[in-house]
């Protein structure tokens, strides 16, 4: 045997070293690739520009007059904005004693007592409840009637009676002023 030539052993495992780094470059360029060519397709269905836009929106709640009620629209849903009386917020408090379908205490559901800031979509089937216009109360308990199945919700938008199984529901909102909510 002379000197150049290497044992068998030896070519073999330089040979399966090669391989497998062969193997792994392959392979990771192959994920690389299928990665920037699936790119765009997954970035297609990410929001559009214009639906990102409605994401938030801001409200401006100095003209609400203690009493009065506004709706406006978030993300395509209708959202109350309720400047509480001192009554309705007494009221709503002394219902947190009571059984109801869905426990929430008030203090749970507003972040300022005297604003109540709710999604307008009834938890049964989608509706819009009817609320307090005019100072005409719309339910048994002075908050919300759904018309279309009988529920009704008090003045803290927690389901009193009727199928809907939950209280409308509270969006993710902060008050960026004394007058100026961000919802969203």
């Amino acid at each position: 045997m002379s000197d150049t030539a290497k044992p068998l052993g030896d070519a073999e495992i330089d040979d399966k070293s090669k391989r497998d780094f062969l193997f792994t470059t392959t392979g990771t360029v192959a994920a690389v690739g299928a990665a920037a060519a699936a790119w765009p397709f997954i970035h297609q269905m990410n929001p559009a520009a214009d639906t990102l836009a409605l994401s938030s929106t801001e409200v401006d709640l100095g003209p609400i007059e203690e009493g009065q009620s506004i709706t406006v629209v978030w993300r395509g849903k209708p959202v109350f904005i309720r400047h509480r009386t001192s009554t309705e917020i007494k009221s709503a408090r002394e219902d947190d004693k009571k059984v109801l379908p869905d426990n929430e205490t008030d203090a749970e559901r507003v972040k300022n007592p005297q604003w109540l800031i709710m999604v307008g979509v009834c938890t049964h089937l989608g509706c819009i409840p009817l609320g307090n216009k005019g100072g005409e109360n719309k339910g048994e308990y002075g908050g919300w009637f759904c018309p279309c199945h009988g529920s009704h919700y008090d003045t803290s938008g927690r389901i009193r009676r009727g199928p809907a199984p939950t209280n409308l529901a509270i969006p993710e909102y902060t008050f960026v002023s004394d007058t100026r909510v961000k919802i969203g």
